[in-house]
């Protein structure tokens, strides 16, 4: 396969803001070939700015679909069509590179790991904040040893007063959710992965609706409409692992709160501990004595795993997509891995609304 071919259903903010000139960045290894959106405009915008020359456009997936050069999919629609649109690919003969989150609800995401098995095709979803150089720095720490048994973590995802007012953002219907499986699910998804733990028991979640009908808003986008704000503008979750693990999710969109940080993770663990409050910094115990490391990620000169040390997370993530579809890797974000993230934003929800633990069966 000299040059992958690929196809994008969904001309929007994510696939022009993210996909589309990451993908442009790799150069000959690729052609976008074909560009599908429900607003024609949109996808004959994209496909001049970034397919050949001889791009298709539609405004039916499945049309793209029936093309049987496309190599790829990227998926980069709303919440609610992730799911059927990326096993409708994946049965079509493409692999697919669907963005986060994996889909509305758990019971879809797994619908989708099904369908990968099924057709042997790769599916990868778009958690691009694992590429970036503090997130490397601490995975490969965790696979040193630096911090022993990771037994206590917090995931953190908090805007003080920036709700997204484009698309279906505010959008329950199509989304799903707010802050929770927008933002909440990049830093579940970091912290799992450098966990490596991905088998959740039980979790309580608490979910909010208090700031979204109090205006002037303050909003770092502008005012929206009263009654536009669907979904829940914080919600914040606990969550016990089989072997005894903790994890605090905290997510806002909007919340009287200075602390704001946004796809961060902390950890706790029997030999040491790290967290992302300024840089990384990494604590422990060495000779008796307590210490700080602060190592330099602006240095350059080191690449983490594969990929070039100056690629942006983004490009790092693309290329790497490439690479597993080319050379018939395994993807760097799994399927069964974001399949997880999905089963415990489900269960945080179920939790809110019921008042009760959620437990997590197998």
């Amino acid at each position: 396969m000299e040059k992958v071919r690929i196809g994008i259903i969904g001309c929007g903010g994510i696939a022009n803001a993210k996909h589309l000139p990451s993908l442009k960045a790799l150069g000959g290894e690729v052609e976008i070939v074909y560009f599908c959106d429900i607003i024609r405009e949109r996808a004959e915008t994209a496909a001049k700015q970034y397919g050949t020359p001889d791009a298709k456009v539609c405004t039916d997936y499945k049309e793209l679909l029936e093309d049987k050069t496309i190599d790829v999919v990227h998926v980069c629609t709303p919440n609610r069509s992730h799911s059927f649109i990326t096993i409708d690919a994946l049965e079509s003969g493409k692999h697919v590179m669907c963005e986060k989150p994996m889909a509305i609800n758990a019971a879809e995401a797994k619908k989708m790991v099904d369908a990968a098995k099924r057709t042997g095709k790769k599916l990868t979803i778009g958690y691009q904040n694992r590429h970036r150089p503090d997130s490397l720095y601490v995975k490969q720490e965790a696979e040193n040893g630096t911090f022993g048994e990771v037994y206590y973590a917090k995931a953190t995802a908090i805007r003080r007063r920036a709700v997204p007012t484009w698309g279906v953002f505010m959008n329950e219907y199509e989304q799903g959710g707010g802050p929770l499986i927008d933002i909440g699910t990049h830093a579940l998804d970091l912290t799992m992965w450098c966990m490596d733990n991905y088998k959740p028991k039980f979790c309580v979640g608490t979910v909010y609706h208090k700031l979204g009908e109090k205006f002037p808003t303050g909003n770092a986008w502008g005012d929206w409409k009263p009654g536009d704000l669907t979904v829940e503008d914080s919600a914040f979750g606990f969550i016990v692992m089989e072997n005894g693990a903790t994890i605090y999710l905290e997510s806002s969109w909007a919340l009287n709160s200075l602390d704001t940080r946004e796809a961060v993770t902390t950890l706790c663990g029997t030999e040491g501990g790290c967290d992302m409050n300024d840089g990384v910094r990494i604590n422990g115990i060495r000779c008796g004595r307590q210490y700080v490391l602060k190592p330099d990620l602006n240095a350059g000169g080191v690449a983490f795993y594969d990929g070039s040390a100056n690629d942006s997370p983004q490009v790092r993530e693309a290329r790497l997509w490439i690479d597993a579809v080319k050379n018939d890797k395994t993807p760097f974000v799994t399927p069964e891995q974001a399949y997880a993230v999905s089963r415990i934003l489900d269960g945080i929800y179920v939790s809110a609304k019921t008042g009760k633990p959620f437990y997590f069966e197998d």
